[in-house]
């Protein structure tokens, strides 16, 4: 499952620590440059809920395998393509193939994990997620200061097909995965039952907001970071190693969430995300580092939380919960970055203020649900 995230993620987001160097070499605007990252997330959002569907009567490992081989495999005809609308196009198609792993593996770890243990184990998942992610920016970041994007490019898309062969290779088979006929139907009527339920659909509207604001900050954050200080891409790529805050946080999230619940957690995790984005308004790097090491450890230990609490409230059709989960998930990457994007190119100021907005709305949730919580308790 650490390869997984280490294969899923680092081909999801290989083209983010880029978009300053995509934005000039196909004379395109930031915003069109981060639809390589909203073409992706979106169809892994649009996918999602199928590629579950299909789990049910071929397997969760089956499903993982071919997503992974499938997706990497694309990854390795970025190099070569000549134009932004092909760019865009290939990493549509990857996100398409990369659904079948978000769809499922935290059904995998539901189905196989203790339920005592899930919170750890979904930390722990989260943590190799982060890691990969972080793999994904690091690698290109780092390459392009010394050679062309594309060569960038393909040594990472060659990283993450090496980890999805290792998944063929070590992932164990299901022992509690029991098929299913295929029903479309009644597994999306399922899947749009679960917010009747309050708390799952908060639950569902969290990591909406919370990953669009999440993904807006390090799509834009690097041109703000050239054209303030003069930084080369390959440094601004080095911003990546924030994510071992994340890494950090998510596992450490589950230890809290044994201990206090996931209410607090989630409660003060989503207050933390809001308070350092006011502050990356700064003209001190130091001060703008720090608000960023928060913000990304704040957002990692809510998605860890938020996304192992939909496991324990849905008391059925636990795939289909997570499914809704997931799908929300990359629905706010793909359509709140891409609407960030606008606001951005009306100024940093207004941007922050757009995505403080938005995060003021996560700390209203979060507000609500860890009240429905006491309440229910």
């Amino acid at each position: 499952m650490l390869a997984v995230g280490l294969a899923t993620f680092n081909g999801l987001y290989c083209t983010q620590a880029l978009l300053p160097t995509l934005s000039s070499e196909f004379d395109i605007t930031p915003t069109t440059a981060a639809l390589t990252i909203s073409a992706a997330t979106g169809m892994l959002a649009i996918c999602v809920v199928p590629a579950s569907i299909l789990s049910e009567k071929f397997g969760r490992g089956r499903v993982l395998v071919i997503s992974l081989l499938a997706a990497s495999l694309l990854g390795l005809a970025i190099p070569f393509v000549s134009s932004p609308a092909l760019l865009i196009g290939i990493r549509a198609l990857q996100g398409m193939f990369f659904a079948g792993t978000p769809a499922v593996a935290m059904t995998w770890l539901s189905e196989e994990i203790h339920r005592e243990d899930l919170s750890r184990a979904m930390g722990l998942y989260i943590a190799g997620n982060s890691v990969g992610g972080l793999i994904g920016r690091l690698i290109p970041s780092g390459i392009v200061e010394f050679a062309s994007w594309r060569w960038a490019m393909g040594i990472n898309a060659t990283f993450a097909l090496s980890m999805a062969v290792l998944v063929l290779v070590l992932l164990p088979k299901q022992q509690n995965f029991r098929p299913k006929d295929l029903h479309f139907g009644t597994e999306l009527q399922a899947m749009l039952n679960h917010w009747k339920n309050p708390r799952l659909a908060m639950l569902f509207i969290m990591p909406f907001l919370a990953m669009g604001v999440f993904v807006s900050v390090y799509n834009y954050l690097g041109f703000r970071l050239i054209s303030l200080f003069g930084l080369s891409e390959g440094i601004v790529g080095l911003l990546f190693i924030m994510y071992l805050a994340g890494t950090w946080s998510s596992a450490r999230a589950g230890t809290l969430v044994k201990r206090y619940g996931p209410g607090p957690v989630a409660c003060w995790s989503t207050v933390l995300l809001l308070i350092p984005i006011p502050l990356m308004n700064t003209h001190v790097l130091p001060v703008m580092l720090v608000a960023l090491f928060v913000f990304t450890a704040a957002f990692f230990a809510l998605h860890s939380t938020s996304s192992s609490w939909v496991g324990l409230l849905a008391k059925s059709h636990r795939a289909e919960a997570s499914s809704m989960y997931i799908f929300n998930y990359y629905a706010g990457s793909s359509v709140v970055g891409w609407l960030s994007g606008h606001m951005f190119q009306l100024g940093w100021f207004e941007f922050t203020m757009w995505l403080s907005t938005l995060a003021l709305l996560i700390v209203g949730l979060g507000l609500v649900l860890w009240r429905q919580t006491r309440t229910a308790s």
